[in-house]
């Protein structure tokens, strides 16, 4: 307890995520034609008096005027705020309990609806210092108390000089009326609360902008919720993610910046300093230059399927997490690879580019049906077999070969060599991983090993095929079409020349790395990618990471998660345990989970830990990483 200190807390759009009676508006004014002219008026006037710039009584009055509110309201308005409090205030309940004799709420809105709300988290009834309605005989609303000190300007001021706190007095708001209190010399300090709403002159007269009560809880070392305030992670989104991904990691609280192309090594290096968490797609290259200047580095979403542009290896060895989108795009693929393979049997792409010539071309040369065809996919993985059941269902034989065993799905027929697929397929469309070892995986003898007249597709990896044997073979005729989305070398943004010995070669679609890049499947990836980094920051759990052993945790209730990352050495639990024990301190709970780099522990302790036993633990020799969450 800190009984010489007090927090004096705003309601509106602090205490809870909205202005009241802008909400109040929406209830009142729900059946009147001009509701919504109404209601940009009334937000207009909310934001003239927070922001200083409409003397506050006459911005009370005119609101009060446009709501044409009643009574009968006000139980349907608390209902709405009582789910509108603030994340990090309901996150941070105990605090709340713990203080609530030192708590007060000062505010220029009313106690007909403040009270009810702030009871919610315990704060007491007489702590409570706001205006009140007053109601004609019908229970329209139609004033308020003018007497009282906080319906009029610096109403907040007057207000905790008669208080007269004793001590440290802290101020939290989002407004100019809460600054006021500051410069009127009755508090320490002024945090402008930006969790809900920015205001640009308010927060220039701050003396700490807070954007969730994490922040500020942290400052005075009674962080409760959480261990460390996710304000200070910084998040950095490189190649233009969709924007959910960037919305699902605002919402969280998180520091989130965007970067809409690819940086190259020294700038990313440069770039990365104070980053936390790293989202990618597949133009980035993170290598250990890059991972050797990311310190703060924990986790890294790749928003995308393939990780080959990562160095996994050095990840590991320096503690970050690496997760992606393994199914998030399949059905994008799968589409675009039946669309091309029926353009390219029909030999469309001569014609249409004729057409927009000028040049009509009607004739069944080289034009074919698809039906009976056989395809041959490279690759049965998610895309891979995903393609084998779309194919199959609309009329072709299907023939796969993959290196690892894979059980057929419908009628599919197993190649147990690649040599057999090549010799055997009308069509092949690859679908194999960017792994180092498969540069050139088809190069000059795998298409010796073909049919002549084949089609051949790459929606893949760029580095896997040989592009100077790709060129000869449909230069000579052997390939008679071919549909090719990556390339050993692509432009880093839009604005910069494809260059490709591809180019204006017959019969062939040229796309520019977009298999993946439909609406649907960038908001698949925009959420799924960021919901992993979260539970991973948020519990520990690394399902579906991609270079750390994979662990599901439970939801951490109760206790305190020590989580232990180190090279995978005989003993470190043991001397984990070791330490716990020296200390009292009990465990609730443990998890070991190893790969051939590293070992992940996470220990969950009922007990209150001091700095010693976290000193203790990050001093453990072949320490890679350690982090506490609460």
């Amino acid at each position: 307890m800190q009984p010489n200190k007090s927090y004096v807390i705003d309601f509106d759009s602090t205490f809870t995520q909205v202005e009241a009676l802008d909400v109040l508006g929406e209830i009142s004014l729900a059946n009147e034609a001009d509701k919504e002219l109404k209601l940009a008026k009334l937000e207009a006037l909310t934001n003239q008096g927070m922001a200083g710039e409409l003397s506050f009584r006459e911005s009370l009055i005119q609101r009060l005027e446009l709501l044409n509110a009643e009574e009968r309201h006000l139980p349907v308005l608390v209902e709405i705020l009582k789910r509108k409090i603030s994340t990090s205030f309901v996150r941070n309940k105990a605090f709340f309990h713990e203080y609530r004799e030192h708590i007060y709420i000062i505010s220029n809105g009313f106690k007909e609806f403040i009270i009810p709300i702030v009871m919610e988290l315990g704060i007491k009834e007489e702590n409570v210092f706001a205006n009140s309605f007053e109601f004609d005989s019908a229970g329209k609303i139609v004033g308020f108390d003018r007497e009282n000190v906080l319906s009029s300007n610096n109403g907040k001021v007057a207000t905790l000089k008669n208080l007269d706190l004793k001590g440290d007095v802290y101020m939290i708001g989002d407004g100019y009326t809460d600054y006021e209190v500051r410069a009127a010399g009755l508090a320490n300090k002024f945090y402008a609360f930006t969790e809900n709403v920015e205001r640009g002159n308010v927060l220039e007269k701050a003396d700490h902008i807070t954007p969730s009560m994490d922040e500020f809880l942290y400052l005075f070392n009674m962080n409760k919720a959480i261990s460390y305030p996710k304000n200070r992670i910084k998040v950095l989104l490189l190649e233009n993610v969709h924007p959910d991904a960037f919305g699902t990691l605002k919402q969280e609280g998180y520091n989130v910046s965007t970067y809409s192309g690819a940086m190259d090594e020294d700038e990313l290096a440069e770039k990365i300093k104070d980053v936390s968490v790293l989202g990618i797609r597949s133009k980035t290259q993170l290598t250990k230059k890059v991972l050797d200047n990311a310190p703060r580095l924990i986790a890294v979403g790749a928003f995308c399927i393939g990780t080959n542009q990562i160095d996994l290896e050095e990840c590991l060895r320096k503690g970050v997490a690496v997760f992606n989108a393994p199914y998030s795009n399949t059905r994008s693929v799968v589409e675009l690879v039946i669309g091309e393979i029926i353009l390219l049997t029909r030999n469309l792409p001569d014609k249409m580019m004729k057409m927009h010539q000028g040049n009509w071309d009607k004739s069944a040369n080289n034009s074919h049906e698809i039906r009976g065809r056989k395809i041959g996919i490279i690759g049965y993985g998610n895309i891979g077999s995903q393609l084998s059941v779309v194919a199959e269902a609309i009329g072709f034989d299907v023939y796969y070969y993959d290196v690892v065993e894979k059980l057929a799905l419908g009628n599919a027929t197993k190649c147990n060599s690649l040599k057999e697929l090549l010799g055997k397929v009308d069509i092949i469309s690859l679908h194999v991983d960017g792994r180092k070892d498969n540069k050139d995986f088809i190069g000059k003898k795998e298409f010796e090993q073909m049919k002549d007249g084949v089609i051949f597709l790459n929606l893949s990896r760029g580095h896997v095929v040989d592009i100077d044997a790709l060129v000869k073979n449909i230069s000579s005729g052997k390939v008679i079409g071919a549909g090719i989305d990556v390339f050993p070398e692509e432009p880093k943004t839009n604005k910069e020349t494809f260059e490709s010995p591809l180019r204006s070669l017959p019969n062939v679609i040229l796309t520019p790395h977009i298999g993946g890049s439909t609406e649907e499947a960038q908001e698949n990836i925009g959420n799924f990618v960021p919901g992993k980094i979260m539970e991973y920051i948020n519990t520990g759990s690394t399902t579906n990471s991609v270079n750390f052993p994979n662990l599901q945790l439970p939801i951490l209730e109760n206790a305190h998660r020590l989580i232990h990352i180190h090279l995978n050495k005989p003993g470190i639990i043991a001397k984990i345990n070791k330490i716990l024990a020296n200390h009292d301190i009990n465990i609730v709970g443990q998890h070991l989970k190893t790969n051939e780099t590293i070992g992940y522990v996470i220990t969950d302790i009922d007990k209150v830990y001091g700095a010693e036993v976290i000193k203790e633990l990050k001093d453990i020799e072949h320490t890679i990483r350690f982090r506490v969450l609460y």
